[in-house]
């Protein structure tokens, strides 16, 4: 057995362990498709530290193959389903991916990114029974490779990149798992973290967002290893959400605040329907919770909502469950053991609580991204600390507020303007399911705010820009609102819930400038 599956396999080898809405496998068919992927990609001359680059979405191979590369001292990189071809070939070279894997709805951007790689992988794999274009059918691979226990080779690891939402995605070294590490270690090592979590020690998880994001397959990778059931599906949809929490008896999910606007703005009737008794955890992070977002979440669900405050750099940092929240709302909690965190001023020197500024970590194993010194440099400060690139401040009993990411704050007339309270300001409106605010540039003022906000089809009304302007002026003061709206159907929003600020210059479906008259 792999011993991950040591547990699960000895004590219920019949029991469902992942779902994935088309395959349903127990923990012993689960454990021995683990093997057959190890034992395939040894077979095609992959060793320890060799990097497998998965283009897929969600799926029990998915799984299979997260599993695989822990148990063969392989590096798998997951990889946005969104990209394109050439973001995929940025990828693949970066890494430098022995093998790259697929399914069939990614196959054309995983062909084009192998057309155009100089570096290309070895194995070209495609989820299913039939080749295409180059790419060997999965299916008839692993039904001629072993299903017997792999031998040691000390755990892999995740090679994870950043969303790449601002810039070029970057390689970060994983301090999670840990290439080479005995397994038993790693274990322990992970049920341990799960209880600084508050995790519970078993029941029935969901995962309806991307498995590629960092927070998504560590809220879903590592309760698989501890023994809960996945029941996994390719997409979140609010209503079929609902639906399946009460149907599979789910206990734990992970969540970003624009599927719980989702949520809440579902009839009162479905919304009335649900039950969710089984419910004891919803995990959320990611990006910023409007306040009333999270206590209208808190009075329907109960205080089954624990945030977390993290980037893909180095995990987790703090945490809050709903009671301490209602106590400190708008916080992101208190650091993890082992955690410390300073928040810095403009002089780099360290500020009192109540003061915003910088936020920084310090931790005794820090964060790197791969081969690249001097942006891990640029990230840390002297003594050791770094940062996500966050801004924020501490209360006096040590409670992280977060106020914005540094590098969005607008400085307009030589005031900040910090998007996420807009934001927040925005999504209040009853026509509005989105809303992303930035800074472009103005002669006058250096820079002035924008908002791209998306709204129903229906609500594309020409007085709609005039009435979010009140809207935000009954809430904010003149300087942040914004002077320019442009109304969308659809945001650049990852899954995962992080903006493509990339892409919020690209023309949308209206725009409109209020007129100096409102100011």
């Amino acid at each position: 057995m792999a011993q991950l599956l040591h547990p699960m396999v000895a004590a219920a080898p019949d029991a469902v362990a992942l779902d994935d809405g088309y395959a349903a496998l127990s923990w012993r068919a689960l454990d021995e498709r683990v093997n057959r992927w190890c034992d395939l990609l040894r077979r095609e001359g992959l060793r320890p530290g060799d990097r497998v680059g998965v283009l897929a979405g969600n799926r029990h191979e998915v799984f299979e193959l997260l599993l695989a590369c822990l148990h063969a001292g392989l590096v798998i990189v997951p990889m946005n389903w969104h990209l394109t071809g050439a973001e995929v070939a940025y990828l693949l070279s970066d890494s430098g991916c022995r093998a790259l894997i697929t399914d069939t709805e990614r196959l054309p951007a995983a062909r084009d990114a192998w057309q155009r790689n100089d570096r290309r992988p070895g194995l070209r794999v495609v989820l299913g029974d039939e080749p295409v274009n180059g790419f060997a059918a999965a299916e008839p691979l692993l039904a001629h490779a072993d299903a017997a226990e792999p031998p040691e080779a000390g755990s892999g690891a995740t090679g994870l990149y950043t969303s790449g939402t601002t810039g070029a995605p970057k390689a970060v070294v994983s301090r999670l798992f840990r290439q080479g590490e005995p397994l038993p270690r790693l274990r322990g090592r992970l049920n341990r973290l799960c209880t600084v979590l508050g995790m519970p020690a078993d029941g029935v998880n969901l995962l309806s967002g991307p498995w590629y994001h960092s927070g998504q397959l560590f809220f879903s990778l590592l309760p698989l290893i501890r023994g809960f059931r996945l029941v996994t599906r390719p997409r979140f949809d609010p209503a079929a959400t609902l639906r399946l929490i009460d149907a599979e008896g789910v206990t734990m999910t992970h969540l970003v605040p624009t599927q719980f606007v989702r949520l809440l703005r579902l009839d009162p009737a479905v919304r009335a329907a649900f039950g969710g008794a089984t419910l004891r955890r919803v995990w959320h992070g990611a990006a910023p919770c409007p306040v009333d977002v999270k206590r209208q979440m808190i009075a329907w669900w109960g205080p089954v909502l624990s945030e977390y405050y993290a980037a893909t750099e180095a995990g987790i940092a703090t945490i809050i469950h709903a009671e301490d929240w209602l106590a400190h709302p708008g916080s992101v909690g208190r650091p993890l053991p082992r955690t410390e965190i300073v928040v810095v001023g403009a002089d780099d020197m360290p500020l009192p609580a109540g003061h915003e500024g910088r936020v920084y970590l310090r931790r005794p194993d820090g964060f790197e991204y791969r081969d690249a010194p001097e942006k891990t440099r640029a990230a840390h400060r002297a003594d050791g600390s770094f940062t996500y690139g966050d801004r924020g401040y501490l209360d006096a009993a040590g409670y992280l507020y977060l106020t914005g990411r540094a590098d969005d704050m607008i400085l307009s007339g030589g005031v900040n303007v910090y998007p996420a309270e807009v934001e927040a300001v925005l999504l209040r409106h009853p026509a509005v399911r989105d809303a992303v605010v930035f800074g472009v540039p103005d002669e006058e003022f250096g820079q002035q705010v924008r908002a791209v906000v998306e709204v129903d089809t229906h609500a594309l009304t020409d007085d709609l820009t005039t009435a979010l302007d009140r809207h935000c002026r009954r809430e904010l003061a003149g300087f942040k609102v914004p002077r320019s709206y442009e109304l969308s159907t659809a945001l650049p929003r990852e899954d995962s819930g992080k903006v493509r600020r990339q892409a919020l210059h690209r023309s949308s479906a209206h725009r409109s400038q209020i007129p100096d008259s409102w100011r």
